[in-house]
């Protein structure tokens, strides 16, 4: 098995071909690509899924492939190179399955509707995957960064492919303008990364974490460099800087209103966006980092933080959207802030866990919209739909597995990594850490409206009567949609069974697979590791209410009762055969709610007033301050020079003047100066 990781570039450098042929060949493809594309992820998932089972055997690999720049006396190298570890390999899989899957479901999507511009967007999709996996294998911080970059430019091209309508540009570059923000201050901590440590190595004795580590423990073999700071404070600093481009990728308030307007993108590439790449990318780099996040506890609280409110943020906004894809895109924010919860409140394990059964279940749900869209004729208003139960069998019992699953209902995988990710944050909450019991608050209001957005959602498309004449006579779909969901549909119902921590606590039984997975691998790594870390430096400890099994059983009680009331409210309201929008009882909330607090308002406001107000200040400032001064000593240069050159005529009879007077001058000078001495 150890031959695996020797065809490890080979599972990026695949999707890059099929890129490759798209754009320039793509043409008189058949297609437009699509089978090349289909072909290139489908060899990226074969060599993931051998990855994978070489790192169940126990191996790793850590190698650098390229050195393309050294700074003088080699005092820090750039270079390219590859890791690949449990948390790598499954995450690798991860990405090359679903991107196999969404190019699968391409064919149905957008070939039967005889889109234009295909070759573009199979290298789109191509590029993305590509850019995707040499994110999960790089081996340091700024291989990461650039490889971030390629994805955030990759979802604007796909954001914006249908260039030609008005919304989708618009989009495309909100997406690219708001995550550039925080992928400034991603660039300026990997710099500072650099500067401190000499090196932005993810494993190792040498690696970053590795030496902030030993600087904490006083155990530093080299000098490192805080600026003046203490180590912690720094190592804060840094992690904070970073964690700009993760707040943006990952859409975490207040970072998140690109990713709703990413919705004008094909529905396939949402899929992809918000299951396995861009939006993944955020959470991943903070898991792929922990080691040195776990360090600091202001950190990690601020992790937590805006985790729990963002889960509980977005999720209010989710129950009164009227579009399908939109209800799925506040979703998204609200899931993944339960997974920054769950690395904030030390839960490293439920993190991942979260990260890996939402891929499956959010690609699913996607997926299943872009199924109903096809059969509603790019219609995706759930107010026009109605009665798709029937009519679209292998749609609907997907999509309610995925919706089962989001919810988190047992025993569909949602419920599993959902509750340990509240367990954890319960835990070590009640171990004397009060701000992750106000994330964990948050996190379980937003059970309930998780459970209630998701069922409204499922009852509107496909229950009741149909309310309009297209969803009487819906669109027929082929097996390539319908087999992509079907795949997904299974793990959305079986992927939670890796990681059973009720029951195993309950019987004792071994069925927490993902913990004994992820707690092996390198040095520095794993998460018993990462365990000893957060006890040690952040101060986590564990508490119960009464033992370990009662705080188990109680947070997955909780938050399984929340999520049937919040589901049970909507099967209430909206599944009758004609259903009204009794969120109109609200008013002015729904308003409010509707319109996203007004955010994207706020944005606007920020930048058109109070940003132009200040660069209007600092404007004034420069042009008469810094330009008066400026100004005013090129004024007495000039004015100086101009005199003096008046001296320089050119005629030797006044040169021969001026030397004896200045003769003359200098003698009475002298003269007098010795008389006074005298």
């Amino acid at each position: 098995m150890a031959g695996a990781f020797d065809y490890t570039p080979a599972i990026v450098l695949l999707p890059f071909l099929s890129f490759l042929l798209a754009l320039g060949v793509g043409r008189s493809m058949p297609k437009g690509g699509a089978l090349a594309g289909i072909a290139a992820t489908g060899g990226s998932l074969l060599l993931s899924v051998w990855a994978m089972l070489a790192v169940a055997n126990g191996g790793t690999y850590n190698q650098t492939i390229y050195t393309w720049a050294a700074g003088t006396g080699n005092s820090f190298e750039l270079t390219f190179g590859l890791l690949v570890d449990p948390l790598a390999a499954m995450m690798l899989v991860i990405v090359s399955l679903i991107a196999f899957l969404v190019h699968v479901f391409s064919l149905g999507y957008m070939n039967d509707e005889g889109e234009t511009g295909l070759p573009r967007y199979y290298a789109g999709l191509g590029l993305f995957t590509a850019s995707m996996l040499g994110f999960v294998v790089a081996n340091n911080l700024l291989m990461a960064f650039m490889f971030f970059e390629l994805v955030g430019l990759c979802s604007w091209l796909l954001i914006g492919f249908w260039f030609r309508e008005e919304a989708p540009p618009s989009a495309a570059k909100k997406a690219f303008l708001v995550t550039r923000f925080g992928d400034y201050f991603f660039l300026v901590g990997v710099v500072a990364v650099f500067a401190t440590f000499g090196t932005a190595a993810f494993a190792g004795e040498g690696s970053f974490p590795a030496l902030a580590e030993a600087a904490l423990a006083g155990e530093a073999a080299t000098e490192i460099n805080t600026f003046g700071f203490a180590p912690q404070t720094w190592f804060t600093v840094v992690g904070l800087l970073v964690l700009g481009g993760v707040v943006g990728k990952s859409a975490q308030f207040p970072l998140h209103t690109w990713l709703p307007d990413a919705m004008e993108g094909p529905t396939p590439v949402s899929a992809l966006i918000h299951a396995a790449t861009m939006v993944a990318a955020g959470v991943y780099l903070v898991a792929r980092m922990y080691g040195f996040y776990a360090l600091s506890p202001t950190a990690l609280g601020i992790i937590a933080f805006v985790g729990g409110f963002t889960a509980l943020f977005a999720a209010t906004m989710g129950v009164v959207k009227r579009e399908i894809k939109q209800v799925l895109a506040y979703s998204t924010i609200s899931q993944y802030g339960y997974m920054m919860l769950a690395l904030g409140a030390g839960g490293y394990i439920a993190a991942t866990f979260h990260l890996m059964t939402h891929a499956f279940f959010k690609a699913l749900l996607f997926l299943g919209a872009g199924s109903v869209i096809i059969a509603m004729h790019h219609n995706e208003n759930m107010w026009d739909m109605g009665g798709l139960k029937e009519r679209m069998p292998v749609t609907y019992w997907t999509f309610l597995a995925g919706s089962l699953a989001l919810a988190g209902i047992f025993p569909f995988s949602g419920f599993w990594s959902k509750d340990e990710v509240l367990y954890e944050a319960l835990a070590h909450g009640l171990g004397g850490t009060p701000l992750l019991l106000a994330a964990w608050a948050m996190g379980l209001l937003a059970v309930f409206f998780t459970g209630f957005y998701t069922f409204r959602m499922v009852f509107l498309t496909f229950h009741g009567e149909p309310r309009t004449d297209v969803a009487r006579d819906p669109h027929g779909v082929g097996w390539n949609v319908k087999a992509p969901l079907t795949v997904l549909g299974v793990l959305a119902v079986v992927a939670g069974f890796v990681n059973m921590v009720p029951v195993a606590k309950l019987t004792g039984a071994h069925i927490e697979f993902l913990h004994d997975w992820l707690a092996h691998g390198l040095g520095g790594l794993t998460s018993e590791h990462y365990g000893e870390l957060t006890g040690q430096f952040a101060g986590y400890e564990t508490g119960y209410v009464g033992s370990e099994l009662t705080t188990v059983l109680l947070s997955g009680a909780l938050s399984l009762g929340l999520a049937l009331a919040g589901a049970g409210l909507a099967y209430k309201l909206y599944n009758v055969p004609a259903p009204v929008e009794h969120t109109d009882r609200l008013g002015s909330v729904k308003t409010l709610l509707f319109n996203n607090y007004y955010q994207d308002e706020y944005q606007v406001w920020l930048a058109d007033t109070a940003a132009r107000n200040v660069a209007r200040g600092a404007d004034k400032f420069d042009q008469g301050v810094i330009d008066g001064v400026v100004n005013g000593i090129s004024s007495v240069s000039l004015f100086s020079g101009s005199r003096v050159r008046r001296i320089q005529t050119g005629v030797v009879s006044n040169y021969a003047a001026l030397l004896t007077l200045g003769l003359v001058a200098l003698l009475l000078g002298i003269g007098l100066m010795g008389g006074w001495f005298l």
